[in-house]
């Protein structure tokens, strides 16, 4: 059995101050309705303790700026929350909010109430950017914020999008190396898709706003996340999940249900293509970790027809290596 990783509750758009230009959470979470205290108390006791890994499993609050909610509200969210702490449910509380949204008071009522990881809402760090997109904080918040929040001894998240409206690719990856700089514990990053109801609906449809398309997003995130793992930052998430109003609401853009897996994917194409570029085309056996398997072969093996596009008939095998190592044989 496939134990959560984390109990998620959705509080769409509460305690933004901004709208910016791609943002429709409630399309997004497929919630429309405030949380309450209720829907927590409810999901809660009806989870079974079975389905969930205790020391990997965060109760995590998302989909809006949860530090800018009325405060009162937020400490009735949290209080609720830990009623349930010592359930053994759940080992720590995340929330995400806004750079611009962490003050030292309101960090320290944090820690008090049992939250143990933050995720700041970055997107860009670039400040044309940031302004063209509505976000209503600087590039320096974001390093200021960062920063509050690792002295408070907070685990550090960092979201950052790429295919932002007046961002380019180089941007993004200068925005991928700033992150790092900043030293997060974890980054999800989110190609920039047009939802229905958003100001860059009405971009695109002008004409104004051209998104990435889906292979230049797997190319890009292809190229961030072996910078990220060689400083030790785990990405948590690469595309909005799937399902439910994510696709009711998609109007374009690099959405795809497995994004991660495409991105992986690309990786593993890319190195068994470096392996093998000196070698006599012919038939070889490439070895990877055991659950890296799927994305080395890729979907619909679209990797192994590539493989042999270029000379190279692979069979794919496990072996005992690391995440993203991989070793060629001649068969």
């Amino acid at each position: 059995m496939t134990k959560r990783a984390n109990i998620a509750f959705f509080v769409p758009h509460a305690g933004c101050p901004h709208s910016c230009s791609f943002c429709n959470q409630k399309q997004i979470s497929g919630q429309m309705k405030p949380l309450k205290s209720e829907d927590i108390i409810k999901t809660l006791k009806g989870i079974k303790r079975e389905t969930l890994d205790n020391e990997k499993t965060e109760l995590a609050f998302f989909g809006g700026s949860f530090t800018a909610i009325p405060k009162e509200l937020m400490l009735k969210y949290l209080k609720t929350a830990n009623e349930f702490k010592d359930s053994g449910i759940f080992h720590g509380i995340r929330i995400s909010t806004r750079p611009d949204c962490v003050s030292d008071e309101t960090l320290s009522l944090l820690k008090e109430y049992g939250v143990t990881s933050i995720e700041l809402g970055a997107q860009s760090t670039d400040d044309n950017v940031l302004k063209a997109n509505g976000r209503g904080h600087t590039a320096l918040e974001i390093e200021k914020a960062s920063k509050r929040v690792k002295e408070h001894g907070f685990s550090l998240g960092l979201q950052m999008m790429t295919g932002l409206y007046k961002s380019t690719a180089e941007k993004d990856l200068k925005a991928c190396t700033d992150i790092i700089k900043l030293k997060p514990d974890t980054v999800r990053i989110y190609p920039t898709i047009v939802i229905k109801g958003t100001r860059l609906e009405s971009l695109y449809n002008s004409g104004e706003y051209t998104p990435e398309t889906l292979d230049e997003a797997v190319d890009l995130c292809a190229l961030m996340l072996p910078l990220f793992y060689e400083n030790n930052i785990k990405v948590i998430r690469l595309g909005l999940h799937s399902g439910g109003a994510v696709e009711e609401g998609y109007i374009a853009g690099p959405y795809h249900p497995s994004f991660g897996e495409l991105c992986e994917s690309k990786l593993y194409l890319k190195a068994a293509l470096i392996k093998l570029k000196d070698l006599p085309k012919g038939q070889y056996t490439v070895k990877v970790k055991q659950s890296e398997l799927s994305k080395m072969i890729g979907q619909k093996r679209i990797n192994i027809e590539k493989l042999k596009e270029y000379g190279y008939c692979c069979t794919v095998k496990s072996g005992s290596l690391a995440r993203y190592e991989i070793e060629i044989e001649k068969m």
